[in-house]
């Protein structure tokens, strides 16, 4: 990807993040966010050119890009910041960013805002992968391995594939990602399970002061790849009421691990359609070779 669109998928990517951490966020306003930043992160060309050849017309004839949208990317593109961005950062406790994060709680939140001068999920993903994690109490390797797992759902595409560059191997083998059809067919396979009662169910911690055992696991192994697969226990999630529709599904092969999120899509060329967090558009191509689009 040319850097200048990273840096604008990054920012629109987490100002998505910020703008669903408002107490009355606007999904649809959302997903705008995802969505742009999805059809930049599938441009073949810089956003550069295409200002210097067309204008901001020319961002505004990319699906789903309207005049709001190509006015932030523009700002992004001259300046290399969004005031947006800025604002939003000021009204938002970063201990309320790194709550989102699987694993980590209101105090170790606290704990990650007092020994880090942190404020993204992205910096949390450096701290995660340099060390300096590992150095605020109560983070001992597991938990931080877990941090980077839980990441690998909620970032940009452009930090995802800084995470994945980070946990290669010594022989430089970069970690894989199951192909979207597969990501969907667990998905699929889970929602039933749990619809029909067939699943497990476990007692999570969090958000579970009766220690009910309501939350319905599935764990399989499918071609070289073994999957957790459980609806998100997340803040947002019961906020959202999407305790039953958000799937958070965990992956492993030859000892490498990660994680992403499937949700239904509630506009655009994709609603009412499963899609994976990060990868909309190898989504949109994938139902598009299925002809359901």
């Amino acid at each position: 990807m040319h850097p200048a669109n990273e840096n604008i998928v990054e920012q629109l990517d987490q100002i998505a993040q910020l703008l669903e951490l408002q107490e009355q966020a606007n999904p649809f306003r959302v997903q705008a966010y995802r969505r742009a930043a999805g059809e930049v992160q599938d441009m073949n060309q810089s956003v550069l050119d295409v200002l210097e050849k067309e204008g901001s017309e020319g961002l505004e004839k990319i699906p789903n890009i309207g005049s709001s949208l190509a006015g932030v990317i523009v700002e992004i593109a001259h300046t290399g910041k969004s005031s947006l961005l800025q604002r939003l950062q000021a009204e938002v406790r970063p201990a309320e960013v790194f709550e989102t994060v699987p694993g980590i709680g209101e105090e170790l939140a606290q704990r990650i805002v007092s020994h880090l001068d942190i404020t993204t999920l992205e910096e949390l993903e450096q701290a995660a992968h340099d060390g300096r994690l590992a150095r605020v109490p109560g983070f001992g390797e597991q938990r931080v391995r877990s941090v980077q797992v839980g990441l690998a759902g909620l970032l940009s595409p452009a930090a995802q594939r800084r995470a994945h560059r980070a946990q290669q191997d010594e022989t430089g083998a970069a970690v894989s990602e199951p192909p979207i059809g597969l990501l969907l067919e667990i998905d699929s396979k889970y929602r039933k399970g749990a619809d029909e009662g067939k699943l497990r169910k476990i007692a999570p911690k969090r958000f579970n002061p009766d220690n009910e055992a309501w939350l319905p696991i599935l764990t399989t192994d499918r071609e070289d790849w073994h999957f957790t697969a459980l609806y998100s226990n997340t803040k947002r999630a019961h906020d959202l009421d999407k305790t039953d529709d958000w799937v958070v599904i965990y992956y492993k092969e030859n000892g490498e691990e990660g994680q992403v999120t499937v949700v239904t899509a509630t506009q655009g060329e994709l609603e009412g359609k499963r899609v994976i967090r990060g990868r909309e558009g190898e989504c949109r191509r994938y139902y598009q070779r299925r002809n359901e689009l």
